[in-house]
C-alpha cells in the first residue's frame, strides 16, 4: 500500500527534509583532503542535534551510523570509519536522512575531494544528478511511477559517454516511497522493466525518494564482507543522487532542497509546489 500525505503531513515532511539540506550542506564543506568518513559522520550528527532531529540511518537494519559515505567504487551505504581518510582526486556520495516528529527525509549527494578530477567523473555526477531532476520533473498529477522511471533512464541513455559504451545503471539499488518510514511502498527501479507494469497512478499526497545511481562500467553489484558495503563488480567509479519529493495539487515539492527544487523545476519547465513553511 502506498502511504497518501495530507498537507499537513507533507509539511512535517518538509521540516524533515531542510535538516537533511543542513546536513548536505555541512558535510560537503568538511569533505576535504585528509578528512576521514568518520569526521563527517560526527559532523551530520551535530546538525541533527542542533535542529533537534533523530537520525534514521542509526540502527537502520543494524547500520552502525549517521550517514553512508560512499567512495569512488563504492556505490551505496559505505560505512564512516577512521581509516577511511579523503585524498585529493577521491569522489564520495553522501546518503543521509533526518526524522521530525515522526516522519522522515532522505537525500544523497556526490561530491568531489580537492580537484584535478577527469572530466568523465564530473560528467558522470553531472548526469547522475540531471536524471534525478528528470525523475522529479515527471512527478506529475495522471502520470504513473514507470513514468518517472522512464524519465530518468530516457535521460541517462541519451547522454554520450566518454570512450564509447553506455553508463551502468545500478539494477539490485533504487527509490521508494517515504513518509512516517525511510523506505516504503513503491519501489521506484531507475530503469523501465516492462514486466512490472505502469505500476501506481500520482495522486496529490504521493511522496518518493528518486535517487539514481550511476557507474562508468557495468550496472552490477556486490556487497562486501561487513554486509553493507556496495560496490561495483568491475571496480568502475559510480555516483549517486537523491531528493525525497511529495506531489501536490500544485506539483513537485522537493522536501530535501532548500528551495523546494524551485529554481531547476523552472529550469526544465516545472512550477515547484509553494513551500508549506515559507
Amino acid at each position: 500500500m502506498v502511504q497518501i500525505k495530507t498537507p499537513e503531513q507533507i509539511a512535517k515532511m518538509r521540516e524533515a527534509g531542510l535538516v537533511v539540506a543542513a546536513i548536505h550542506a555541512a558535510t560537503r564543506e568538511a569533505a576535504v583532503p585528509g578528512a576521514s568518513t568518520n569526521d563527517l559522520d560526527q559532523v551530520a550528527r551535530k546538525v541533527l542535534a542542533e535542529h533537534n532531529a533523530k537520525p534514521n540511518f542509526l540502527g537502520y537494519g543494524g547500520f552502525p551510523s549517521t550517514i553512508c559515505t560512499s567512495v569512488n567504487e563504492v556505490v551505496v551505504h559505505g560505512i564512516p570509519s577512521d581509516e577511511v581518510v579523503l585524498k585529493d582526486g577521491d569522489m564520495i556520495s553522501i546518503d543521509c536522512g533526518a526524522i521530525v516528529d515522526g516522519w522522515h527525509g532522505d537525500a544523497a549527494y556526490t561530491a568531489f575531494v580537492g580537484s584535478g578530477h577527469a572530466p568523465e567523473l564530473i560528467e558522470l555526477s553531472r548526469v547522475t544528478e540531471e536524471s534525478m531532476w528528470a525523475g522529479i520533473a515527471a512527478m506529475k498529477l495522471g502520470n504513473r511511477l514507470v513514468d518517472v522511471s522512464r524519465a530518468i533512464e530516457t535521460y541517462i541513455r541519451r547522454q554520450p559517454k566518454a570512450g564509447g559504451g553506455r553508463y551502468g545503471i545500478i539494477e539490485d539499488y533504487g527509490g521508494h516511497g517515504i513518509g512516517t518510514e525511510m523506505h516504503m511502498d513503491p519501489h521506484l527501479l531507475n530503469y523501465v522493466e516492462r514486466r512490472r507494469g505502469k505500476g501506481p497512478k500520482l495522486v496529490p499526497g504521493f511522496c518518493l525518494a528518486i535517487e539514481p545511481m550511476v557507474s562508468l562500467g557495468t550496472p552490477k553489484t556486490e556487497v562486501l564482507a561487513d554486509d553493507w558495503t556496495v560496490i561495483t563488480t568491475d571496480g568502475t567509479w559510480s555516483s549517486h543522487w537523491e531528493h525525497s519529493v511529495a506531489l501536490t495539487e500544485d506539483g513537485p515539492l522537493v522536501l530535501t532542497s532548500p528551495d523546494g527544487g524551485a529554481a531547476k523545476l523552472a529550469e526544465l519547465g516545472v512550477a515547484a509546489a509553494p513551500d508549506p513553511l515559507a
